[in-house]
């Protein structure tokens, strides 16, 4: 198909070289310069060497071509239509200027230009219409919403705020999700909004683990202390510690359900068995293992998946294809194959706040 537009444009190159060629033959000035004056030799030379410039300009015409359709394709992705309204109004003057401009050159000299000059007013000033409104953005959902402000809106349509909605429900750190430490990072992130509750009965148990006599088991609870220590040093204000014990109750699983079911609070936790045993009983609990499941690499290292190259990569002999969930994959040494399908080998992968990257190999290299 690509080889087929080639010859095509070369085509509509040949048909430019003739008004060039009368341009040429009807200015005794430039006649001067060329030694051919066989009319006929003239435009056969023209004709045949701007072909053969859009021929072999092809390739770097048909990139800026992808690149525009990139360029318009990612302005307009995932916007409404109230936004993409000033860029169609836009495209519209443009044409209209264009076809008010190119009008003006319908008397132009020169015979058979008057096309190429309305094409090319239509092209610029079209895309230049449609482009500038987004440096120049303007959001007509807040114009339709003042035009409303002063409207009755029915009943059906309105949308009540109920200021005693319910604030974020704080959540309770048992004592294996502290000492397990992945906590701050999570949090860091912002993941995880409201506030933590720490409750002193954990407190108690991670003191009492980190008086053990078993070595591993006093290496955990002084994790865990220091953790908690850390959560209270970086977020003072969004850390609680819960004074609330329950003596009648003996392990710190039934006083974190009783806790919970009590304040309305949720429990993040990595136990298996609390997990269980709170969710039967209705309370909403957070497993920082399920967390880590969810986000986990969809592939693995020595896997071998199918792939369409579809691109260059950034280095020399790499190129870029995806899978279905988007996740970017680089393969080594596979330039020359873009848009071909092949198998290839995952050798490795890469999560980033920027996403996740897996880079791979054609199989059998």
């Amino acid at each position: 198909m690509e080889r087929a537009m080639r010859y095509i444009v070369a085509l509509f190159g040949v048909l430019v070289g003739y008004p060039l060629g009368r341009f040429i033959i009807f200015h005794e000035e430039i006649m001067e310069y060329i030694p051919i004056k066989n009319h006929i030799l003239i435009y056969a030379i023209v004709m045949i060497a701007t072909g053969l410039i859009l021929f072999f300009l092809y390739p770097i015409l048909l990139r800026a071509l992808r690149n525009l359709t990139e360029d318009i394709g990612y302005r307009t992705r995932n916007k409404n239509l109230l936004v993409l309204v000033p860029q169609i109004i836009g495209l519209i003057l443009g044409l209209v200027l264009a076809f008010l401009l190119s009008s003006a050159f319908n008397s132009f000299p020169i015979p058979g230009w008057q096309w190429v000059i309305s094409v090319s007013l239509y092209f610029i000033i079209g895309y230049i219409g449609w482009t500038l409104p987004t440096y120049h953005r303007v959001d007509l959902s807040t114009w339709f919403m003042r035009l409303r402000k002063n409207r009755d809106i029915p009943v059906e349509t309105k949308v009540e705020i109920n200021s005693d909605n319910k604030e974020i429900q704080p959540k309770i750190l048992d004592t294996s999700v502290i000492i397990d430490g992945r906590i701050i990072d999570i949090y860091k992130t912002q993941f995880l909004e409201g506030t933590l509750v720490i409750p002193i009965y954990v407190l108690s148990e991670l003191q009492l683990i980190s008086d053990s006599s078993d070595d591993l088991k006093r290496s955990k609870g002084r994790r865990g202390l220091d953790i908690v220590a850390k959560l209270q040093n970086e977020y003072e204000d969004n850390i609680v510690i819960l004074e609330e014990d329950y003596p009648e109750l003996k392990d710190v699983d039934s006083k974190l359900i009783k806790t919970a079911k009590d304040l309305n609070y949720k429990i993040i936790t990595n136990d298996y068995n609390l997990n269980k045993v709170a969710s039967l009983q209705g309370i909403d609990i957070l497993n920082i293992n399920d967390l880590a499941n969810a986000v986990k690499i969809s592939v693995l290292p020595g896997e071998v998946i199918d792939v369409s190259l579809l691109k260059a990569g950034k280095e020399p002999g790499q190129a870029v294809a995806y899978l279905e969930d988007g996740t970017m994959i680089v393969v080594e040494n596979s330039k020359h194959l873009i848009g071909k399908d092949l198998p290839v080998i995952v050798t490795s992968a890469l999560q980033t706040s920027a996403g996740r990257m897996i880079f791979a190999k054609p199989k059998g290299v």
